[in-house]
């Protein structure tokens, strides 16, 4: 049931609440896997394609003069659409399939998606899309993944602000471009309380597979990524790195 719940990713239904996140870093890059921040340090996190040009860890960019032309401008609606949340979302919805449809190389995903160390890379998630891309909004909450290809590790939290937040924690495995994931653990903080961290039972430790919720990546930059989950909606994240208090 836990698993069920936490599939938020790309589940698109008219009622769902995605997320646009409040968390907290001490220093940056620097997270704390088994903590969610208390109500007094709470933050904004304002995710936006400019946040990582000073990250000296991460990865080349994917070079665009490899894309063919109706890819790259696909590419630039959508960084677009992550900074001003004002792209009409027919043309989003275009974007999407068109790197859809590119299949694009994904040797490099996996290292630009969680980086090459540990605590991984965060993303907030922008748009999701209905199956077959029929439909899509901007998510209208706070919603961030990390994932970190070093441990293998994804965690993915709903930020409330005062009200509070849930986040599940777990591992991933990575085939191609499909990483597959297996929840652990559930934090859950209500208000001014301090957060409540629930096991999900012995997973006796085996490797995700196709049979667990997964993504299928098919574009990874330092600034945007794109995937459909197993339910087959489609969604894109904002690189986010930035944070400033409330």
């Amino acid at each position: 049931m836990a698993q069920q719940m936490m599939w938020l990713q790309l589940q698109p239904t008219p009622s769902s609440t995605w997320a646009t996140p409040r968390l907290t870093l001490s220093k940056p890059n620097q997270w704390n896997l088994c903590r969610l921040p208390s109500l007094k340090t709470f933050t904004k996190l304002r995710a936006s394609v400019e946040d990582t040009t000073n990250d000296t860890s991460s990865t080349p960019l994917l070079q665009l003069h490899h894309l063919n032309q109706e890819v790259e401008e696909s590419i630039k609606v959508l960084k677009n659409a992550a900074k001003t949340r004002k792209v009409e979302k027919n043309k989003v919805l275009t974007a999407l399939s068109t790197i859809e449809k590119a299949k694009l190389d994904p040797l490099k995903f996996l290292e630009t998606l969680g980086g090459s160390k540990s605590p991984g890379k965060t993303w907030m998630l922008i748009f999701t899309a209905e199956k077959k891309l029929k439909g899509g909004r901007y998510f209208p909450l706070t919603a961030v993944q990390r994932f970190d290809a070093e441990a293998k590790r994804i965690e993915n939290g709903v930020y409330l602000g005062p009200l509070g937040s849930l986040s599940f924690e777990g591992r991933f495995s990575w085939k191609n471009r499909i990483l597959a994931f297996i929840f652990e653990c559930i934090r859950i903080k209500i208000g001014p309380l301090s957060p409540l961290q629930v096991s999900l039972g012995d997973q006796d430790n085996r490797e995700p597979n196709n049979k667990d919720p997964f993504f299928i990546w098919f574009y990874v930059d330092e600034e945007i990524a794109v995937a459909r989950g197993r339910s087959g909606g489609t969604a894109f994240w904002c690189r986010c790195r930035r944070v400033t208090s409330t």
